[in-house]
């Protein structure tokens, strides 16, 4: 035991040096995000120009369907220019500028696929890609959904698909699904599943992005 506790001291947090920042000015600013050009002097004494993509934050939504036996997960199909290609993923899309991330959240799954969901609870919250993109990304799970028709916008044409979560994790080992997002998610997912773990929050007051209400009827 004595070992145990050792080990685990080494992920303790230690008192940090802070980074000295000597200029940042915006050297882009767009729809979605924006862009800083930094001079900064990080906490190991580093003194380097950082270039930032700024973004107000995104919310990512695990819509998983447990009326059968076996879960399902909510998969998106959709063109990506960026990988200039289409993509699978899950339901996600930006915070509004004042928006709170679970609002946002059910805003997204509605627009994108018209599902609602009795059942929220906030999973984890991660970085993508942190050597120059500010971004953080919320992962919610929806349970308890209900179909209704969805509201894209103009430029969001989007194929849905409710996938088993057995053949979501295959599609992410053989690289079918290669964004990370869905691929952290669904991962998560059947790890929970795996080791029946319970998919919603404890009964009683909601915790910090956790909402439970009851389910309405009809509920798939």
């Amino acid at each position: 035991m004595a070992k145990s506790t050792r080990s685990k001291s080494k992920f303790r947090k230690s008192p940090q040096a802070k980074v000295k920042i000597f200029s940042s000015r915006t050297v882009y600013r767009g729809p979605v995000f924006w862009v800083t050009t930094d001079d900064v002097q990080e906490p190991g004494g580093v003194r380097a120009r950082r270039d930032i993509i700024h973004h107000t934050g995104s919310v990512v939504i695990l819509a998983v369907d447990q009326s059968h036996s076996i879960p399902r997960v909510l998969l998106e199909r959709q063109y990506r220019h960026a990988a200039n290609d289409y993509l699978w993923e899950i339901p996600a899309g930006r915070i509004d500028s004042g928006e709170q991330p679970l609002p946002a959240a059910k805003r997204e799954l509605l627009e994108e696929t018209g599902y609602t969901a009795a059942h929220w609870r906030r999973i984890f919250r991660f970085y993508a890609s942190p050597g120059f993109v500010a971004e953080t990304m919320s992962v919610y799970l929806a349970t308890g959904l209900r179909a209704g028709t969805a509201r894209p916008e103009a430029d969001e044409v989007i194929q849905q698909r409710m996938v088993s979560l057995p053949a979501a994790v295959r599609m992410v080992l053989k690289g079918t699904i290669r964004d990370a997002k869905t691929i952290s998610s669904v991962l998560w997912l059947d790890h929970q599943v795996a080791n029946s773990l319970a998919l919603r929050p404890s009964q009683g007051t909601p915790r910090e992005g956790h909402e439970t209400r009851k389910s309405p009827k009809n509920t798939r």
